[in-house]
């Protein structure tokens, strides 16, 4: 029996060599073929890309291969480059989709397939299971059709670089940036955003940094992941060069890391507030926030205070795409370091995240740290936390089965709401919560919890832990 080849959240990924094979990545992109011919049956057009990872280049020609023997132009873009890059170049010229070879922020040993779809949305449910459909119905064919040599292929190379870079130049205040003297360091962590952040900053006449502006396909050893405990050689640089901000990117630069000027690492949950907060101030856009189930609850406070319509989502940054591209909020972002902007891609965009910050950072004269403290001051403050427990066969069966009934107590405390947008979510009177999600990949449940204080946020962690065993 083949492997089951399952699309989650943000697409397909696998450990390379395990099932992340030359074979399966063929049986992965026929069934994407197949289901963009059956949006296009003629003249359909893909884009093909990748992050830096190991086999990148190989896994694009296959590709280019495979939709040349379906009848689709693959549109090649040769050098890496960031996952909302793509986004924007698929929708500018108007193509059919793109295939993009990347596991994101997971470590070196794995590699993965996204595919958006011609709006630069990450493919929604009903399309990745059509996808899965068509792997499926390959795979009872034992089609080799697309198995072919080179040889005839008809395709196009493209550069989303420039575009891309021009977009971000209109969305973002460069000049205010300049003008404030700001001194930033840039962390790529050896991933696709090399080249972007860094080079569209020092064309505008601004000091930059860097850190892992070379490619390196164990990325250090460790995942690309822009998170507090691998940030590290960034603050080193900052504290040699003096910088206000530090920023970097995940491997495919859809996640963003946000350091402070005196080291402190923002969690993303603050950053989107942050970020809407100023938006809100400085763009006058007050159409709607949104945020999914597991993001922090200072987003809801901010909308009550400046009169901003809320939508929570469940986890998937598609469902907060769908929201920009009916132009319904400002902002959306994920507690994970995903976020993106009205007028702009319905992608997860971490280079944008970034230049926001400093553009932030540069207009109101303020450190991050400064500007959280007077946005706690102005609607409370709010400590969230996400941990992961990986569970034995036992105790997840019996966790599932729990996670089905709405539980009226918790732990001693009153339930004031159950939430099921996505897994389980529990409101209790004070405002805080905990939710619950099982992944759908190993035997792991993330738990997010939120308090009002440290201190309460250590007893709601404590008990949100004691719940999944006892």
């Amino acid at each position: 029996m083949p492997t089951q080849i399952k699309f989650g959240t943000s697409g397909w990924r696998a450990v390379m060599a395990e099932d992340f094979t030359f074979a399966n990545v063929r049986r992965a992109v026929g069934g994407i073929a197949r289901h963009v011919v059956s949006q296009k049956p003629q003249g359909a057009r893909a884009l093909v890309g990748r992050d830096p990872r190991f086999l990148g280049e190989t896994f694009c020609s296959m590709a280019a291969e495979i939709l040349s023997a379906h009848g689709i132009t693959p549109l090649m873009v040769t050098e890496p480059a960031p996952t909302p890059a793509f986004a924007y170049a698929v929708a500018q010229t108007k193509a059919d989709g793109v295939i993009n070879f990347t596991a994101s922020h997971n470590p070196p040993e794995y590699n993965g397939i996204k595919f958006s779809t011609p709006d630069g949305c990450p493919a929604l449910p009903e399309v990745t299971r059509k996808i899965e459909s068509e792997i499926e119905a390959g795979d009872r064919a034992n089609s080799k059709s697309e198995v072919k040599s080179n040889a005839g292929i008809v395709q196009e190379t493209l550069d989303v670089k420039a575009g891309y870079l021009k977009r971000l130049g209109e969305i973002v205040d460069l000049e205010v940036i300049r003008k404030a003297n700001l001194q930033v360091c840039f962390d790529p962590m050896w991933g696709a955003a090399r080249g972007y952040s860094d080079a569209l900053l020092r064309d505008a006449g601004v000091s930059v940094a860097t850190v892992h502006d070379y490619r390196d396909v164990l990325f250090g050893g460790h995942a690309p992941e822009p998170d507090d405990h691998l940030l590290n050689d960034l603050r080193e640089k900052m504290r040699s060069t003096g910088a206000h901000i530090g920023i970097a990117t995940d491997g495919d630069a859809d996640r963003f890391g946000i350091v402070d000027a005196d080291g402190t690492f923002l969690q993303p949950n603050f950053v989107i507030a942050l970020l809407f907060d100023y938006l809100v101030e400085s763009r006058g856009w007050k159409n709607g926030v949104a945020k999914s189930v597991a993001t922090t609850n200072l987003i809801n406070a901010i909308a009550k205070a400046r009169g901003v319509e809320l939508y929570e989502t469940p986890v998937g940054f598609k469902y907060i795409g769908e929201l920009i591209m009916q132009d319904k909020i400002a902002i959306g972002g994920e507690e994970s370091a995903g976020l993106s902007i009205r007028h702009h891609v319905p992608e997860k965009d971490g280079v944008l995240a970034g230049l926001l910050c400093c553009e932030m950072v540069a207009r109101r004269g303020k450190s991050l740290g400064e500007q959280l403290n007077a946005l706690r001051n102005q609607v409370g403050s709010y400590y969230p936390r996400r941990e992961n427990f990986r569970l034995t066969p036992e105790v997840q069966e019996k966790f599932t089965k729990k996670l089905r009934f709405d539980p009226q107590e918790f732990c001693g405390h009153g339930v004031s709401e159950v939430v099921r947008t996505d897994g389980l979510k529990l409101v209790f009177a004070d405002g805080s919560w905990v939710c619950y999600r099982l992944s759908g990949t190993e035997p792991v449940v993330r738990v997010y919890s939120e308090a009002r204080s440290g201190r309460d946020l250590e007893i709601l962690s404590k008990a949100a832990k004691q719940w999944i065993f006892e």
